[in-house]
């Protein structure tokens, strides 16, 4: 039976500083090395490199590819040294990568592979078990009139069962306040694009009863999917109807000003990775629209909607 899969990846650190109200954005929790750079410079080190190579970094560049399914296997037991080559398997997951994200193809890594990768991203992974969500290609429409579509589902596409429409979520203990609402407006959306109902529900943290239960967590927190600190993976969700949505609280989370046209600030937006999220609770995986709010890569500072995308590939799925 295949594991559940967890999406986007967000978190809060232990100690919560909650800092003023700036002109453009509340932010909650700064984390203590706020650079995402920290946990991917290697990337940077590796800028050039191409197959035939042999450098130090090049394991936690497989290491990078293993996580997010597109290389299953990247260690060589019986030569450990070998893993240090960059082969032809690392540079067929790196074209596979590049195709996802609509990069030139080289398979080799160029400025803007580097400057991708090292983008914080969403946890759960592009490929699993061999399937490339990224490359899902779906018509919709009527007469001659079709748009393609690049939304994707859960394996097996899990949904919410009929009578499942009104759902409840948990806040659990140690999310800050003031995350709170900005949860509760994603929520509102997906509501107004949907047949579901959202209330939020008090009780204890292990009420089963509870369909959705959304906290920050830092590290390995007991799920199977740990987080890794500052940068890379900054949140993630399970499909339905698992309903476990964890932020990352090594990150630094903020809260954007809805009066503000702008937003100056290296924090994540709560409520965009919300969004994000609460779409894989539904059952949505990602998808390669860049203005998607399912696409896997989520920059800081960046605030994002629902787009048609998301919302079709909500109606296909539940066929509505």
């Amino acid at each position: 039976m295949e594991p559940k899969t967890p999406s986007l990846a967000l978190t809060l650190i232990a100690c919560l500083l909650l800092l003023p109200l700036f002109s453009h954005a509340r932010i909650l929790t700064n984390s203590p090395s706020s650079t995402p750079a920290s946990r991917v410079a290697f990337l940077q080190h590796l800028k050039g490199c191409h197959k035939g190579d042999k450098l130090n970094d090049i394991p936690k560049l497989k290491a990078y590819l293993h996580k997010f399914g597109y290389l299953d296997d990247y260690t060589n037991q019986t030569s450990p040294s070998n893993n240090h080559y960059f082969d032809g398997r690392l540079e067929n997951a790196l074209k596979t990568y590049q195709a996802n994200y609509h990069l030139n193809v080289t398979g080799a890594m160029d400025s803007a592979t580097v400057a991708s990768m090292m983008t914080p991203r969403c946890g759960v992974a592009d490929i699993v078990n061999g399937t490339n969500y990224m490359q899902t290609r779906r018509r919709h429409g009527t007469g001659r009139l079709h748009a393609v579509s690049h939304y994707s589902f859960f394996r097996g596409n899990p949904r919410w069962r009929a009578s499942k429409t009104k759902l409840s979520y948990q806040i659990l203990p140690g999310m800050p306040e003031e995350a709170v609402a900005p949860v509760a407006r994603a929520f509102q959306t997906w509501a107004e694009n949907t047949q579901f109902e959202f209330r939020r529900v008090g009780g204890e943290p292990g009420d089963d009863t509870v369909d959705i239960r959304v906290g920050f967590y830092s590290r390995d927190h007991g799920d199977g999917f740990p987080f890794d600190g500052v940068g890379r993976s900054v949140a993630h969700a399970f499909a339905p109807e698992d309903g476990r949505f964890h932020y990352d609280a090594d990150e630094s989370w903020g809260i954007k000003n809805p009066r503000a046209m702008d937003w100056e600030t290296k924090a994540f937006d709560v409520e965009t990775v919300a969004l994000h999220e609460i779409g894989h609770i539904l059952g949505l995986m990602h998808s390669s629209v860049p203005t998607a709010i399912m696409y896997p890569a989520v920059g800081d500072g960046v605030t994002k909607e629902l787009s048609r995308d998301d919302v079709h590939g909500f109606r296909a799925l539940y066929k509505v």
